[in-house]
């Protein structure tokens, strides 16, 4: 088969594992969107800023404090999700009854001031990150390196935890009644703001982890958010606004259809996802995940 279209079966897997590396990125932060936007109502263009700040979180855990990768693996979303709750209580908290584009706007300067900020520290070129699982696994019609596959996997791993959490866990339905009726839900003696924050702040530390995990497969560098961040709200969309189960589904299956791309139509590869989300919303407006409002 292989032969008929002319693609040797490495060159195709190969591409297809770096489809599924991308969609594993795709899908942690598109997610942390779609945590965002569907409990909080809030479109947050910081998120590449935040994924950035991840990454180089472990960059400086690992430089200036010694802690490895597996400890700023924890370390780092954590300390990012704390710096995003903080933004939450002093800022975005004073447009949640405005329309969505003050909140747009907002987290958009704050985007390009962190970014300014990272890029007049560090340069703007990128720095490296030691991989902290050399080596891997022939499989036969193609090479899997040990690092990347546990990217795909953990990516998967955490993206299904979310969405049982929220979709099938009590504390998941107090999420989704508080973004409906906080009233009813603060008559429960359940905090409300705090638990707004604390959503923001895990969908920040999303963003973060997928930073972290993203350092040692690609350079750390202040525009790596920026690169990105379209995409995933491309994503986004296409899924559906809010919608938990279809950003995993669209953030790992644009990323194989990208992967896919590059070996039959190259020039096409930095288009496709963003030609899918035109066609999308022609058919579906509310995305393929998505309901309409």
């Amino acid at each position: 088969m292989f032969e008929l279209i002319g693609i040797p079966p490495q060159a195709l897997f190969g591409q297809l594992l770096l489809g599924l590396i991308n969609g594993a990125f795709y899908a942690m932060l598109s997610l942390g969107l779609a945590v965002i936007f569907g409990l909080l109502n809030v479109i947050n263009f910081t998120h590449g800023a935040q994924y950035m700040m991840g990454a180089f979180g472990a960059w400086m855990l690992l430089n200036y404090a010694g802690i490895p990768f597996w400890g700023a693996l924890v370390l780092s979303p954590i300390i990012v999700a704390i710096i995003g709750m903080v933004i939450e209580r002093t800022l975005l908290k004073r447009l949640y009854h405005l329309d969505h584009l003050y909140g747009l706007l907002l987290t958009f300067g704050l985007a390009l001031i962190l970014e300014g900020l990272f890029r007049r520290q560090y340069g703007s070129s990128g720095l490296p990150y030691n991989n902290p699982l050399p080596g891997g696994t022939n499989l036969g019609f193609m090479f899997l390196p040990n690092y990347r596959a546990f990217v795909v996997v953990a990516s998967l791993v955490v993206c299904l935890a979310t969405w049982f959490v929220i979709e099938r866990t009590k504390l998941g339905s107090y999420l989704r009644a508080a973004t409906e009726r906080p009233d009813l839900v603060q008559a429960f003696g359940i905090d409300v703001p705090r638990m707004i924050t604390l959503t923001y702040g895990f969908g920040v530390g999303l963003a973060a982890l997928a930073g972290v995990l993203a350092a040692p497969a690609y350079q750390v560098s202040p525009t790596m958010g920026s690169n990105l961040i379209i995409v995933v709200f491309a994503v986004v969309v296409i899924g559906g606004m809010g919608s938990i189960m279809g950003a995993i589904v669209t953030g790992f299956g644009l990323g194989v259809v990208e992967g896919l791309t590059k070996v039959f139509y190259p020039e096409a590869s930095s288009t496709v996802i963003f030609v899918i989300m035109a066609i999308v919303l022609m058919v579906k407006p509310a995305g393929l995940f998505g309901t309409a409002k």
